[in-house]
C-alpha cells in the first residue's frame, strides 16, 4: 500500500497486522480519487475509521489543507502517527484515538468538506452515522461523503435519510461499492 500522487507520492505505508482492519485495495482508492481530483484543493477532510491512514493522507498528498484521522484502536493510531511522520504529512493531520460516533458527538458544528466513511462492512453504522453527521452539523451544502461498504443500500431502508441526501455516483468495484453523497438542501 502506498501513497499514490502528489507530494508523499510512492511512499508506501505501513498496515496493521492481521484481519482488524480492512484496507482499501489501491484499485479502489484510485478510483474514489478519480472521483474527488477536482474537489480536494485546499479542502478539509475527515477521515473515519481511519484504519492507517491512508485515505487522509492520500487527501492531503494531493492537495487536501488539513485531515482529521479518527480510529478507536490504538494499534491503528499509532501506525497512522508513523505513516503521517513517514510521509512529512503529519503538520497537515489531527490524528485523535476515538470511536467515530463520539468524536461526531464531540465535534459537534465542525463542518468537513469531505468525508470519508469506511466502517466494518458488517456493523451496521452507515446510516446512524450519516444521521449523526447531519445532527451534529457536521456537513456543509457542499461536502461530500465517500461511503466504502459492500452494498449499495447504505441508508439501512431509512427513506428520511435517504431523502436528505443526493447519492451522485456508485460504482462497484469486485465485492467493494464506493458510493458518493452530497447533502441536499442546506446541512
Amino acid at each position: 500500500m502506498r501513497i499514490i500522487t502528489g507530494k508523499a507520492k510512492g511512499i508506501r505505508l505501513k498496515t496493521l497486522e492481521g484481519d482488524a482492519t480492512r484496507p482499501t485495495a489501491e484499485r479502489v482508492k484510485e478510483a474514489v480519487f478519480s472521483m474527488l481530483q477536482f474537489d480536494l484543493e485546499g479542502r478539509s477532510v475527515l477521515d473515519l475509521f481511519a484504519g492507517s491512514g491512508q485515505l487522509g493522507l492520500e487527501a492531503i498528498s494531493r492537495g487536501a489543507a488539513h485531515a482529521v484521522l479518527v480510529d478507536s484502536s490504538k494499534a491503528a493510531v499509532k501506525i497512522i502517527e508513523e505513516n503521517a511522520i513517514k510521509t512529512k504529512l503529519a503538520l497537515e493531520c489531527t490524528i485523535k484515538l476515538s470511536d467515530a460516533m463520539d468524536y461526531l458527538r464531540r465535534n459537534r458544528g465542525a463542518k468537513f468538506d469531505i468525508i470519508f466513511l469506511d466502517p466494518p462492512y458488517a456493523a451496521g453504522l452507515y446510516a446512524p452515522i450519516l444521521r449523526l453527521m447531519v445532527e451534529c452539523q457536521n456537513l456543509k451544502p457542499s461536502s461530500l461523503i465517500v461511503c466504502e461498504s459492500d452494498t449499495d443500500e447504505i441508508f439501512a431502508g431509512d427513506q428520511a435519510l435517504a431523502d436528505s441526501f443526493e447519492i451522485q455516483k456508485t460504482s462497484r468495484y469486485s465485492k467493494t461499492v464506493i458510493t458518493v453523497l452530497a447533502i441536499k438542501g442546506e446541512a
